[in-house]
């Protein structure tokens, strides 16, 4: 690797330079209603360098020749002297090395099993009369090097797993479908841990329930939203609208802004006991890691923090710009993608309130246990969920099922409303788009039960 060479080179000509280096396998295989659709394998590598002078420059090679890509290092050195506003962190002289690859490790794992285990769950959900179904499997691959002229060393290994089902079912001439996702860093050990097959069942005989179910009348009502709605809602009303590139204006005209503004922070958004966070660092996380591809420690991000904007997602550009510290936010998808300030592991965080407890004084209400379909505007402020598996509530029990339930609001008078939060947590996986060129990373989005009260819903 040629590494050490740019790094040098670039380190005696300008006031900070770092270097990247990412090696990606990703393979990945696809059940269609019954027919195998193949598998498809690819390997990339490449390096990353960034070099900073009076403005930050960036180029990518894959080369191993220093000689050949010494041209292409050349025209990143040029245009960092070029006058320019933008800035950077230069934080270095951090030394570390972590994995994360599990135990049954993707390499292990032959490619007859993973088509085994895709064939049993098209199987399953022909057996529920489920008409469509496609189901789709991938693992990757990473190796990295990330190195800056302050004396940073970074190197990691993980390995991540992605698995992603669709099915419909027809009744009475009614469709309803279905998608999930999920997804770890670690090996093909996490399949144990989760209970795939009755989430099947539960979700094929749901769907079937729902589309003889009734719409409710529109009105107001007290609503139990489940941990995939909390966790959509984190991610999209609380996590991209805290990343400060938007929030500058950076990502306007690409991935959209944020209603969060440097001159009204801290900005009030919800009731008091409203905590969401992003933790990169948590155990087998599908957006886990320890380092972030710019060589910064991952930590706890504390977003909103007792109803209240609290803390911002920053990379090393971000964190310059706002004369604070980067916290682990700049993440890449592939080696020719620069790092941007990213999400991975968001969610409400759980009080003390057991399921019972949040339903047993609710005389008029809703449990939006999942969604079938969401939307939310470019600044991230209003928002639509539509629920798929719904039931009314009822002096404390929970009744009949009900039909797509839909709750339109924004971002606070969602936070503002909820005055009840769930002990449990959980996760659904998720690819998190932002960029230009557009790129897609790894994230967690979930949460606890949460009520929120006297809330208008159609």
């Amino acid at each position: 690797m040629i590494i050490d060479e740019i790094l040098n080179y670039l380190s005696n000509r300008s006031d900070y330079c770092d270097v990247r280096y990412m090696e990606t396998e990703n393979n990945s295989m696809a059940y269609k209603n019954g027919e195998f659709m193949g598998i498809d394998f690819s390997k990339d590598q490449g390096y990353a360098i960034r070099c900073v002078n009076n403005s930050i420059a960036m180029g990518f090679v894959s080369t191993e020749n220093f000689d050949n890509a010494k041209g292409v290092i050349d025209n990143i050195l040029k245009k960092s002297l070029l006058k320019g506003k933008n800035r950077i962190n230069k934080n270095g002289n951090i030394k570390y090395s972590w994995s994360k690859t599990g135990i049954k490790k993707v390499e292990n794992v032959s490619d007859n099993d993973k088509i085994s285990f895709l064939s049993d769950n098209d199987k399953l959900m022909e057996s529920l009369d489920a008409r469509i179904r496609i189901n789709h499997l991938s693992d990757e691959r990473v190796k990295q090097i990330y190195k800056n002229s302050y004396g940073s060393d970074i190197r990691s290994e993980y390995s991540r797993i992605f698995y992603v089902y669709m099915l419909g079912v027809i009744e009475d001439n009614e469709f309803e479908q279905s998608f999930e996702e999920y997804g770890a860093t670690t090996g093909y050990e996490y399949f144990d841990s989760i209970d795939l097959n009755d989430d099947i069942k539960n979700d094929i005989k749901s769907l079937k329930k729902s589309i003889k179910a009734k719409h409710i009348q529109p009105g107001n009502y007290d609503l139990i939203a489940g941990p995939e709605v909390s966790g959509i809602v984190a991610h999209e009303s609380c996590g991209h609208p805290m990343e400060y590139d938007r929030i500058i204006g950076r990502e306007s005209a690409q991935a959209g802004g944020s209603f969060i503004k440097p001159d009204n922070y801290p900005l009030k958004v919800g009731s008091d006991i409203v905590n969401v966070v992003d933790d990169p660092t948590m155990h087998d996380s599908y957006g886990y890691y320890l380092y972030d591809d710019e060589g910064t420690k991952a930590r706890k991000r504390e977003l909103y923090k007792n109803g209240y904007t609290n803390e911002f997602i920053l990379n090393r550009e971000s964190a310059a710009i706002s004369n604070s510290e980067p916290n682990g936010g700049g993440r890449s998808s592939s080696w020719d993608m620069e790092p941007l300030a990213r999400m991975s592991t968001t969610y409400i965080e759980p009080k003390d309130y057991k399921f019972d407890e949040l339903i047993e004084d609710i005389k008029h209400g809703i449990y939006m246990k999942n969604f079938t379909e969401w939307n939310i505007d470019d600044v991230r402020f209003n928002e639509k969920y539509v629920g798929k598996e719904a039931y009314l509530i009822e002096n404390g029990e929970i009744k009949e099922q009900i039909r797509r339930p839909v709750l339109e609001t924004n971002t606070v008078k969602f936070y503002s409303s909820i005055d009840a939060i769930g002990n449990d947590l959980r996760f659904n996986a998720g690819t998190c788009g932002k960029g230009d060129p557009e790129q897609g990373v790894e994230v967690w989005m979930g949460g606890p039960h949460i009520r929120l009260k006297n809330v208008f819903m159609k």
